[in-house]
């Protein structure tokens, strides 16, 4: 068994005038290693301000061309757009035509309500009715051609 007992350290806080003498030795050391980077770093900020005006020309060069190929090529670009224009004007014609032929059959539907001509008409074409005395000839179905066996037959 651990009968150990922790007992907390103790430690003793300087005073303030110690902080403030180690605060100015570690500035003193913190501004000699600020200098030395700097001067280590000045001749590459210095090419770097040389070329600012060449890189920022092309950052808005890269950008002008991303922004391009983007508004060609990109999911609601001019190619999409000329596409869904031109299935827009499909879609346009297919419905104009499906409408007539809708109007056809409402008018087709209203006549067949109301007109005994056009009830006749189709009564005699679809179920063979007759008047007294006239006779209705049906013509046949054409016969069914034969499809060949063998591939040779084909030929």
């Amino acid at each position: 068994m651990d009968l150990r007992i922790g007992l907390p350290k103790i430690r003793i806080v300087p005073s303030p005038e110690e902080r403030m003498r180690t605060l100015v030795q570690s500035a003193d050391h913190a501004e000699a290693w600020a200098e030395k980077a700097r001067l280590h770093a000045a001749p590459f900020v210095e090419k770097l301000y040389a070329v600012r005006r060449r890189l920022a020309t092309a950052a808005v060069v890269i950008v002008a061309i991303w922004i391009f190929v983007h508004a060609m090529l990109g999911a609601n670009g001019v190619t999409v757009y000329r596409a869904k224009r031109a299935e827009y004007q499909n879609l346009q014609k297919e419905i104009g035509k499906l409408q007539k032929e809708n109007d056809a059959y409402s008018d087709q539907v209203a006549r067949l309500k109301s007109d005994p001509k056009q009830i006749e008409k189709e009564a005699r074409e679809q179920f063979h009715y007759a008047r007294p005395g006239e006779v209705v000839y049906v013509s046949p179905d054409p016969p069914a051609v034969a499809q060949p066996v063998t591939n040779s037959a084909r030929r």
